[in-house]
């Protein structure tokens, strides 16, 4: 990849998504897009993670019809999509035929490289994803969720990602998603990445603790060969760190991107008028451009900030808030230290919240929460204080094998269920993947009545990808 930096857009995914939960439309996006095509970005991530929930749940976007239009308009850039293993978009397992099909649709859609990556790091869970991708010509990004705790250390990431290269990796990202790898670990991390594995490395990281941009130019010191980074109108804060200054940063040095910052200019500049629109209409909460310390101190990534203080104003205890933050990282200890991204970071952030609100820690149990406990996501990283396993599955046997291995093929059932309201195989998944939502969408798409939301659930957005 010669000396080069090479720079990842996220400025269509995962950015508004951390900035406006998810709410950035194709025609917002579809003025800059030729332009974007021309800057000569690695890649431009612009699809998966919660877009695809989003697309159909609120603004009556086929995500599908998305892909196409985007691939359409931006011919010579690869496109890249976040992918959560056996989660596919989703929040549970599903089966490996569902995952294959899955994979086979996006390539042939649009989609080039596609980020996978397990909230738990156990490689099981991302086995078939990686194997289908590169069946059907997708680069496989294979991500380490990166997090802090007695288990996870430089070593534990190194050997992670030599399993993975064997697996059959294309590349490997080292996926921040909390903005907690700090700058000196970034550079130390990416020296032994490098010295270890032969793939390209890849960093994903934010802003909410105000330390990405450092954490970038570390890494890109060490000899990191890609970074994630957002056009300057939607970066920092819970975003990704800004585009243009790491561009301008490195210009003229041995790193030098080769990227045009008139040509960044000229797509921010869209972009720009976007974002405000969007601040108007009140989508994107400036709160989210702050700097905030507290994620070094619990590790909890800024969506998941607010979606823990959603809950404790639905339940008139915002004033419990600090002592939630406090307990989060008490149950992640007892639930065997699981890196904190969706689905777990929803999961600990939850039994935090009924913990501190119930006075009694564990007197209510979550159905996730116990499905956690119980294996049904995974090998946890850690040991599990077995006394709360007790108390939260009684003596219901914990999984060993990949979960995966205990699901039926469910494709052709997707299909039976879907056989009056799918148009196309693509119908079919975004039916597997979120039934509710996917038959309400088909209905106004095909020409049904536009029913009010029942109770409008605002996306997950702590997937910092």
């Amino acid at each position: 990849m010669a000396n080069k930096l090479f720079i990842t857009d996220t400025i269509l995914r995962d950015a508004h998504q951390s900035q406006a939960a998810t709410r950035m439309r194709i025609e917002d996006m579809i003025p800059a897009l030729e332009i974007l095509d021309s800057v000569g970005y690695w890649s431009l991530e612009c699809w998966g993670g919660a877009t695809f929930d989003a697309c159909m749940r609120f603004l009556n976007e086929d995500p599908w019809e998305r892909l196409r239009t985007l691939k359409k308009h931006m011919p010579n850039t690869k496109l890249q999509m976040l992918f959560r293993g056996q989660n596919i978009l989703g929040y549970k397992h599903y089966a490996d035929d569902v995952v294959e099909a899955f994979c086979k649709k996006s390539i042939e859609n649009g989609i080039d490289v596609v980020r996978v990556f397990d909230a738990l790091n156990d490689p099981r869970n991302l086995e078939a994803a990686v194997k289908f991708v590169k069946h059907y010509g997708g680069h496989c990004e294979t991500a380490i969720s990166y997090t802090t705790s007695p288990v996870h250390n430089e070593d534990y990431f190194v050997k992670l990602a030599v399993q993975l290269e064997k697996m059959g990796a294309d590349t490997i990202c080292i996926k921040d998603m909390a903005n907690i790898l700090l700058p000196y670990d970034a550079y130390s991390l990416v020296k032994k990445l490098k010295e270890n594995v032969g793939v390209p490395i890849h960093l994903h990281t934010h802003n909410t603790a105000g330390t990405g941009d450092m954490t970038n130019l570390m890494a890109a010191q060490a000899g990191v060969d890609i970074v994630d980074c957002a056009l300057s109108p939607m970066a920092n804060g819970t975003s990704n760190p800004s585009t243009e200054s790491l561009v301008a940063t490195l210009k003229g040095t041995e790193r030098d991107t080769g990227l045009d910052l008139g040509k960044l200019s000229e797509a921010a500049s869209h972009f720009r008028k976007i974002a405000t629109e969007m601040k108007q209409a009140g989508t994107l909460d400036p709160k989210v451009l702050n700097v905030d310390s507290n994620t070094l101190l619990y590790q909890v990534p800024g969506g998941m900030l607010s979606n823990l203080l959603s809950q404790l104003k639905q339940a008139n205890a915002e004033d419990k808030y600090y002592e939630v933050l406090a307990e989060v990282p008490k149950v992640r200890e007892d639930f065997g230290y699981p890196p904190l991204v969706t689905p777990t970071s929803q999961i600990v952030g939850t039994q935090a919240v009924l913990n501190v609100l119930s006075g009694e820690r564990y007197k209510m149990v979550t159905k996730e929460s116990k499905g956690l406990l119980k294996g049904e996501y995974g090998q946890l990283p850690a040991p599990v204080n077995e006394e709360v396993r007790k108390k939260a599955i009684g003596d219901e046997e914990v999984i060993t094998c990949r979960p995966a291995d205990l699901l039926k093929p469910e494709l052709e059932a997707y299909r039976e269920e879907t056989k009056d309201i799918a148009k196309s195989e693509e119908d079919v998944l975004s039916y597997a993947l979120f039934p509710q939502v996917a038959s309400k969408f088909f209905d106004i798409r095909d020409g049904g009545a536009k029913t009010e939301e029942d109770t409008v659930r605002e996306i997950f957005v702590d997937d910092r990808s």
